[in-house]
């Protein structure tokens, strides 16, 4: 089956953990484009091709991997946004977040988080996590059509 290289949407806020993301996607050699943005509105622009992304191409990401806790708008309001939102509506959404709280955990699952994982302290254990997400959500994951 031919299927069009998606890109993965990195909404994180922390440019060290963003940096590590990035080079465990790198290092995965996936063939998807990474796009980082650095807070909810940044993520939203990109997801309905608005503000700075007015211009890309059409098509959702293959997956966004989002953190919780940014400036501007978190990252539980971007993932409620998309729900609603009949074309987002079941594009991947994976939580990366240092979260831990019970409230966090249950608020994703209750607005259709896909998966909820909490950043490992570890370097090698955030790159191994990152790396097995985008091989996962970027190339095993079927999805139907738009």
């Amino acid at each position: 089956m031919n299927r069009e290289i998606r890109t993965i949407l990195l909404a994180e806020d922390s440019a060290a953990d963003a940096e590590m993301a990035m080079d465990a996607l790198r290092e995965a050699k996936l063939a998807n484009p990474v796009v980082h943005v650095e807070d909810g509105v940044e993520a939203l622009d990109y997801l309905l091709c608005r503000g700075s992304f007015s211009g890309r191409g059409k098509g959702n990401p293959a997956v966004v991997l989002l953190d919780i806790k940014m400036p501007r708008l978190d990252g539980l309001e971007v993932l409620k946004q998309m729900r609603s939102a009949e074309h987002l509506k079941r594009v991947p959404v994976v939580i990366l977040s240092s979260s831990r709280e019970e409230s966090d955990l249950v608020h994703s699952w209750n607005l259709g988080v896909n998966a909820y994982v909490v950043k490992p302290v570890d370097v090698s254990q955030f790159f191994s996590a990152v790396q097995t997400l985008g091989q996962f959500w970027a190339v095993l994951n079927e999805f139907p059509q738009e």
